[in-house]
């Protein structure tokens, strides 16, 4: 998925919980601060690439897969709140439905998987996803909870 579908989810999720302060930017770090590594993978594809576009290449880290729950829980347990977990495997949901490549252990295994919805193509889920949550945080900016 795409940051723009990352942040309405995040943005939904904020409100409807209505989190502020700290709990808040928790939300919005590990519900798109998390793709922060596409940022730190670019100067490897940038190498190995070239500035051309390549389907395929793997931008992901271990910091998007579900091996990243080792350290995120165990942070939910010293911060004393579970909002952490909850905005991450939002997002993992969301990136597990689209169709490339995942390696969920990574780098403990070199296990990979293709995630789930896999018949259902990309765009049609980004683009049904982007709808319903415009609609919902629409829904809430003109009903407030």
């Amino acid at each position: 998925m795409t940051i723009v579908t990352h942040a309405l989810a995040t943005t939904l999720g904020v409100r409807v919980l209505k989190l502020t302060g700290s709990d808040a930017v928790l939300a919005y770090v590990f519900g798109v601060g998390v793709d922060i590594d596409h940022a730190i993978k670019a100067p490897f594809y940038l190498r190995a690439i070239g500035r051309r576009r390549q389907l395929g290449y793997y931008w992901r880290t271990s910091l998007q897969e579900p091996v990243a729950l080792l350290w995120i829980v165990p942070l939910c347990f010293f911060l004393g709140t579970w909002v952490p977990a909850l905005f991450f495997l939002i997002h993992l949901a969301m990136d597990y439905s689209v169709g490339y490549e995942k390696m969920p252990w990574y780098p403990y295994s070199p296990l990979v998987t293709q995630g789930f919805l896999v018949g259902v193509s990309d765009k049609a889920k980004e683009a049904i996803l982007i709808v319903v949550l415009l609609c919902m945080n629409l829904l809430l900016f003109l009903v407030p909870l």
